[in-house]
């Protein structure tokens, strides 16, 4: 597919907290046909997602915080329920989560584990956000959490399927979220009821 795409110019629009990019590009079509696109891409870094559960409780630990990207789109406060995340910056996904984790919820995971990768937004934004999953009891509680500096998160523990009400309403609608609860169910580490 690289033979079929020519780049043929990008510039910087922005490099205020990411960067913004436009790309003029060629893109060859399968019956030889050359198509001129320009696209703007925005490059925030990749990050990692983690869901805490508790198989014996058939628990989760979210977050909630403000988000401006929801609040400009119709979130009338902004607030977002979600599994705790991060962007990489310098650091491997692995390492990354367990630093969100303490950092956002108070708890000190021990194994993580893998579940895959994926493109949130591939029209217009790089980011791949790793996603792992841990279980949690009480004494993996190391903080009270909240976040650093700047951050005000909320920690969350609720029932899985207090979790899952929350989806069916729209009060937990972040797409990273959602996935990571469908595959915990696939996985039968947790139940609706």
């Amino acid at each position: 597919m690289s033979s079929r795409i020519e780049i043929i110019k990008h510039k910087i629009l922005s490099e205020n907290w990411f960067k913004l990019f436009n790309y003029t590009y060629d893109l060859t079509r399968q019956s030889g046909e050359v198509v001129r696109h320009k696209r703007e891409v925005y490059d925030r870094g990749n990050g990692a997602t983690l869901l805490l559960y508790n198989r014996e409780k058939n628990s989760v630990v979210l977050t909630r915080q403000f988000r401006i990207a929801t609040y400009v789109n119709g979130n009338p406060d902004g607030m977002l329920i979600e599994t705790c995340a991060g962007l990489l910056d310098n650091d491997s996904p692995e390492d990354c989560i367990r630093k969100e984790a303490i950092e956002e919820t108070g708890y000190a995971v021990g194994d993580v584990e893998k579940l895959f990768s994926a493109y949130m937004s591939p029209g217009g934004v790089t980011e791949v956000i790793h996603f792992f999953a841990a279980e949690y009891d009480d004494s993996t509680r190391a903080t009270v959490g909240g976040g650093v500096e700047d951050e005000a998160i909320e920690v969350l523990e609720m029932t899985f399927p207090q979790a899952l009400e929350k989806v069916k309403s729209g009060e937990i609608c972040d797409g990273k979220t959602i996935m990571l609860f469908q595959h915990a169910q696939l996985k039968g580490w947790l139940t609706a009821e």
